[in-house]
């Protein structure tokens, strides 16, 4: 059961959150391409999931007890890096390296590349697919392990999302947990303007998911929503996490633009001074 986070706790984890998005905004500038808004927008989730929820050992990787993550929308893959990085999988110098040639940290999460991953993505849409696959095969094993899937709101707009969501619903997996960055912004414009999502809970409720709704910056509220999530045990949940795109630096909060665009170097020295106070 996840534990209720204290006053230290949360000072802890937001100063991971922090150190997470300074190393964001360090490795795309040095890449000088890749996924920003994003990126920044889910460093608590983040930081919740890698140094509080998740029952993981970045000293075996894949101890069969572990808790499965996998992130559909891989172009965010900078926060997963960063995250894994301060968590000890390997080494934060080696963020350096994101999106050069022949790094183990490719633009979009690669196996092949980084066997520490629990899958490959960039395709969006594919995730929860085989996130719905990873919670069947544990059930069939007799594991208790949990299987978080992030998505982004975007990403709903692929059939294959829907598709996974029915056939976790009528499969019942109670192990089964998708967060969905729902920061109102995809690469051509706000979600609304794309691709109205709404009305998204009773969405998810009529394939018999439990919903939750939350702050996504908020780590009590993200907290508290994966510890109510864990007594529902006949049905998968989802957490939506309202987030602000490009979190921590204001001149681009919630700017599209910057979904897809990293910073220079001197826009980089700014943000960090910024993110750093």
């Amino acid at each position: 059961m996840t534990e209720i986070l204290n006053g230290e706790k949360i000072k802890y984890l937001e100063e991971k959150a922090k150190t997470i998005r300074i190393s964001i905004i360090e490795m795309l500038a040095e890449a000088g391409s890749g996924h920003t808004a994003g990126s920044l927008g889910m460093a608590d989730v983040f930081s919740l999931l890698y140094f509080h929820v998740l029952k993981h050992d970045p000293k075996n990787p894949t101890d069969e007890n572990r808790d499965r993550l996998v992130l559909s929308n891989g172009h965010i893959c900078p926060v997963l890096y960063s995250s894994m990085a301060h968590a000890g999988y390997f080494p934060i110098e080696e963020l350096q390296t994101f999106r050069k040639f022949g790094s183990r940290l490719q633009g979009h999460p690669h196996r092949e590349f980084l066997s520490l991953l629990e899958t490959s993505s960039g395709p969006l849409g594919e995730g929860l697919s085989q996130a719905v696959g990873m919670a069947l095969a544990l059930r069939m094993d007799g594991k208790d392990n949990s299987v978080v899937c992030l998505t982004g709101d975007g990403e709903l707009d692929e059939g294959q999302v829907w598709e996974a969501v029915m056939q976790a619903g009528k499969e019942k997996l109670g192990k089964l947990i998708a967060i969905v960055d729902r920061n109102n912004i995809q690469i051509d414009g706000s979600t609304d303007m794309v691709m109205p999502l709404e009305p998204l809970t009773e969405k998810f409720e009529s394939f018999n998911w439990d919903v939750y709704e939350v702050n996504g910056n908020d780590l009590e509220a993200v907290n508290e929503a994966i510890r109510e999530s864990e007594f529902v045990t006949d049905k998968p949940s989802v957490i939506i996490a309202h987030t602000i795109s490009g979190k921590g630096v204001k001149e681009i909060e919630g700017d599209y633009h910057w979904h897809g665009k990293a910073p220079s170097k001197d826009e980089a020295e700014k943000f960090i001074v910024e993110l750093s106070r």
